[in-house]
């Protein structure tokens, strides 16, 4: 578990524990490591990515690594590379539009050579959206155009969160990105306001048009859809970049915040439309058992593809989110 003392991986090391895996702490902190595994009998192993040998001595043993630390920029590449030198499963919680497509772009030979698992994207953003349109799809096997619309009642993010952000618009010259005529391209225009109607009871809202997230990366990274457009309630737009909003504050045991989300995504083909939803509670704490339901079906076996792969892909999309049933409410085609 690389990240393991961050914001988001403290929910990935406490599902890890409750689901019966036993956690093997890493990261570049040694002091956090340490504090983090006193009297739980975990192994605290630092490592930093651009040491090659620590990260060889950090996963060996393991039966997988789950990475969450970010900026993925800096570190997917060399995590990705320790697991194939360890011949174990590689996932990932990027958000980073350019990073997951590096991912997707500098491995999927070698892993798929390889017989090997990576699985990047596996978070809130990115692999959710990609199981819900995977199983809007359903038995179609192309589409008109992908909708995901994120119904965010507020958005407040961690440093991880606004550090990644700053790499990516670095990397993309603050332009930004869309999915479209079937490629990423670049645009340096302002986003639409547009209203999107949610269902009931959050009916029609505010969003940020075009806002656009990792989905547009996964979701055609295998279905065959030439529009992946995705959209953010203004509130949730607001806060993200708003220097001054604070981090998330804990208000239960679980330690999530009071934030909730409703994820909207609409399939169209032809004059016909499919729709999947899902609804919960703090983004970052959801993408703990997201990633590890990943995890515990690539150690069983319960996959569908190798190589460098999304969470669509790889899975059975609508078992995997009925499986979430006590972290999500969900609704299938």
């Amino acid at each position: 578990m690389f990240g393991a003392y961050g914001h988001t991986g403290r929910f990935v090391v406490a599902e890890l524990a409750e689901r019966g895996f036993v956690p093997v702490l890493s990261g570049r902190d040694a002091d956090q490591l340490k504090t983090m595994a006193y009297g739980t009998g975990w192994e605290a192993r630092p490592a930093s990515v651009d040491d090659p040998a620590a990260l060889d001595r950090a996963l060996a043993g393991a039966a997988a690594v789950i990475n969450c630390a970010g900026p993925f920029a800096t570190t997917a590449a060399p995590v990705i590379e320790a697991a194939l030198r360890a011949g174990i499963p590689y996932l990932d919680v990027a958000a980073e539009i350019e990073a997951n497509l590096d991912t997707f772009t500098h491995f999927a030979d070698r892993a798929r050579d390889a017989g090997a698992v990576v699985v990047p994207a596996m978070a809130f953003f990115g692999g959710f959206g990609d199981l819900l349109a995977t199983a809007a799809m359903g038995d179609w096997t192309t589409a008109d155009e992908v909708h995901v619309a994120y119904g965010l009642d507020s958005w407040h993010p961690t440093a991880g969160t606004r550090s990644a952000g700053a790499v990516s618009r670095r990397r993309r010259g603050d332009r930004r990105v869309v999915f479209t005529g079937g490629r990423l391209r670049h645009r340096s225009d302002a986003p639409p306001s547009l209203e999107w109607r949610f269902p009931d009871p959050m009916g029609a809202r505010a969003v940020i048009g075009e806002f656009t997230m990792a989905d547009v990366v996964t979701v055609p990274s295998h279905l065959t859809v030439p529009e992946v457009r995705t959209y953010m309630t203004v509130e949730a737009a607001r806060d993200i970049a708003a220097p001054e909003t604070p981090q998330p504050t804990a208000v239960d045991d679980r330690g999530r915040s009071d934030q909730t989300f409703l994820v909207d995504v609409v399939v169209r083909s032809g004059g016909a439309e499919r729709r999947a939803t899902a609804r919960g509670q703090d983004i970052y704490a959801v993408t703990a058992p997201l990633v590890v339901e990943a995890l515990d079906r690539v150690l069983t076996g319960r996959t569908h593809a190798a190589g460098v792969v999304s969470a669509g892909e790889i899975f059975d999309a609508p078992g995997f989110l009925r499986a979430l049933s006590p972290h999500i409410t969900v609704k299938l085609p």
